[in-house]
């Protein structure tokens, strides 16, 4: 199959390495540098550094040409990015199924991926997302995955994922749109929280808490939205979650490491050198909880700290001294 991945970050690149394999790759890159330098090094050395691409993967800076016989379109953009990647695949007249990789909420409309989708290429092709706990630089090394493939068209969903499927990238299909994008979306904020955590010495037992409450969080806001309680127990759900909250290559844990150093935020921006995406879902995530009445404490916790200036230590602090309840997963 001829799969076209737009967007060259780290999972773009990684996606492209573990696809090629089995499948013609091209590989979208839209700095006309940075694709120069990587024709050149077989090596992204911007954001996956040090492995080399497969000299089967087109490396190309022109859109349209990366998609003109393209089979299946991978969205691998930031949030920022996904609208106007559907409007230029919408843009070519042809009827490309797609799929994206982007966690999180659109900026200013706190609309979920696939809701863009709806708005921009509903009607055109069949389209779903791609999640899971997936650490990039493990992927471009070889290591086994396990992601979830959602989408509305079941039978789309079930093809696809079957397409993609190979020795090294174990993929599960899914009707659950929503679920899945909530729990990659949500996640990332929980994992800001436990990397505050770690960062402040609070101990093992703490983050297990975190990362438990920070579940319940997620599935009571999922499926205030529509998402299945079982989609928050599988891979996108507890799988994510758990991988991005205690793992060492996550970018999300490393802000939260960072801000329990009292490092202001755009400082740790600036050094991380790449997109957050939980810097920026935490505030949309709050502003939905409040307009459908979802209890989310870590979530408000974890933007106090982003955004009002509360040092880390006070947040927790502030967490701990919520009245006591009786524990329930929603």
């Amino acid at each position: 199959m001829n799969i076209a991945i737009l967007g060259a970050g780290a999972w773009g690149t990684a996606l492209a390495i573990g696809l090629c394999p089995r499948h013609r790759v091209s590989l979208w890159v839209r700095d006309p540098d940075h694709c120069r330098e990587m024709q050149s090094s077989r090596i992204n050395r911007r954001h996956l550094d040090p492995f080399p691409i497969p000299e089967n993967i087109l490396l190309s800076n022109d859109l349209n040409a990366a998609f003109s016989d393209a089979e299946l379109v991978v969205i691998a953009a930031p949030m920022s990015g996904l609208r106007e990647m559907f409007r230029a695949v919408a843009a070519s007249g042809r009827k490309i199924p797609v799929l994206w990789v982007s966690k999180g909420f659109e900026s200013g409309t706190s609309k979920l991926p696939h809701q863009v989708a709806m708005e921009e290429y509903d009607e055109i092709a069949p389209f779903g997302v791609l999640s899971g706990p997936s650490f990039a630089r493990e992927v471009a090394e070889g290591l086994p995955v396990a992601l979830t493939l959602a989408s509305n068209d079941r039978d789309f969903a079930s093809r696809t994922a079957a397409l993609l499927h190979n020795h090294r990238i174990r993929i599960y299909s899914s009707e659950d749109l929503i679920g899945v994008e909530i729990g990659g979306a949500v996640k990332n904020v929980m994992a800001i929280a436990s990397g505050i955590s770690d960062g402040l010495g609070l101990g093992a037992n703490a983050r297990a808490a975190l990362i438990t409450r920070g579940l319940a969080e997620i599935t009571r806001l999922g499926m205030r939205l529509g998402g299945r309680l079982e989609t928050f127990l599988g891979l996108s759900g507890v799988g994510d979650l758990a991988l991005t909250c205690t793992g060492d290559l996550s970018r999300n844990r490393k802000v939260g490491l960072m801000l329990a150093k009292g490092m202001p935020l755009d400082r740790i921006l600036e050094e991380l050198g790449a997109t957050a995406e939980g810097v920026y879902t935490a505030r949309e995530v709050e502003r939905l909880a409040k307009r459908l009445d979802v209890d989310m404490p870590i979530t408000k916790a974890v933007c106090s700290v982003l955004y009002e200036g509360v040092p880390a230590s006070c947040a927790v602090e502030e967490l701990m001294k919520r009245d006591p309840k009786a524990e329930s997963a929603l």
